[in-house]
This record gives structure tokens, sequence and C-alpha cells, in this order.
């Protein structure tokens, strides 16, 4: 659900009691509308706030996979430059220096791996639901507007 869904609930709402005359009402009429609007209000909120949320958790996790992903690279960067290492001191110049170049790419592949990984964490944080927390301000700010009127 996003944010427009809130706003089409709260605009139906506002509708609905703009056609509605509260004057043509009884107290508990009006008390028992308004009870309907605001659980329908809170239901759909909660809804916005779930969804928000699952994409927020959903990066997170594509976020952590990379970073995983780019330490298990780097460590096996490291065996292969430990293999360089073993092969140098074997004597043959081309085999160490063949596992050396396939060691530095592996940590090339290690490092992009780790700015995606930092990046989907990023866009994913904080796991507040901002954008629900910002429809709710506006439907309180609605509410307000027309109860004074």
């Amino acid at each position: 659900m996003t944010s427009d869904n809130a706003g089409a609930t709260s605009a139906a709402l506002a509708a609905r009691a703009a056609t509605d005359d509260p004057a043509d009402k009884s107290v508990g009429e009006l008390i028992r509308s308004m009870s309907e609007d605001l659980s329908a209000l809170v239901r759909d909120e909660i809804r916005l706030a779930q969804a928000e949320v699952g994409q927020k958790a959903k990066k997170a996790g594509i976020g952590i996979g990379a970073l995983g992903g780019a330490g298990v690279v780097a460590l096996y960067g490291l065996g292969v430059l430990i293999a360089a290492a073993v092969l140098a001191l074997a004597g043959p110049l081309p085999a160490w220096l063949a596992a050396l170049i396939v060691a530095v790419v592996l940590f090339v592949v290690a490092g992009v791996a780790a700015l995606v990984g930092k990046k989907q964490l990023s866009q994913a944080a904080p796991p507040v639901p901002t954008e629900t927390i910002a429809s709710v301000k506006t439907d309180v700010a609605e509410i307000k507007e027309s109860i004074r009127k």
C-alpha cells in the first residue's frame, strides 16, 4: 500500500464528511460515523506502515547478502594471495604472477560487492515507516481542520 492509497482514503473520508450534513445527524450517529472513519484510517495507516517496513527490510536483506558475498570473495582472494606467495617461493615466476593477478581481480570484485551492499543498507536505514508517519500527520491535520469548521 502506498501513501497515495492512504491519501485516497483520507480524501474519501473528507468527501463523505462534506456530503453528509452533520446538522442532520444525531450525536450518536456522529460518534458512530467518526469511530468507523477513524478505524478505517488506522487500519489503512497500519497496512501502509507494514508495506513500507517490508520494503526497507528487503533492501537490508540484499545489502547484508552483498556484504556477506564480499567477505567470501575477499576470503578467496586471500587464499589466492597466499597461493601466490607459496608459488613465488617455489620459483616459477609466471605461475605466481598469474595467481597474484587472480587475487587482485577477486579483491576488486569484493570491493564492488561491498560498495553495493553498503549502498543497499544505507537505503534501508532507518527501518522506520517515514512515509506512513508523514501520512498520519497529514490525516491529523485534516481532522483538526474539519473539527474547526
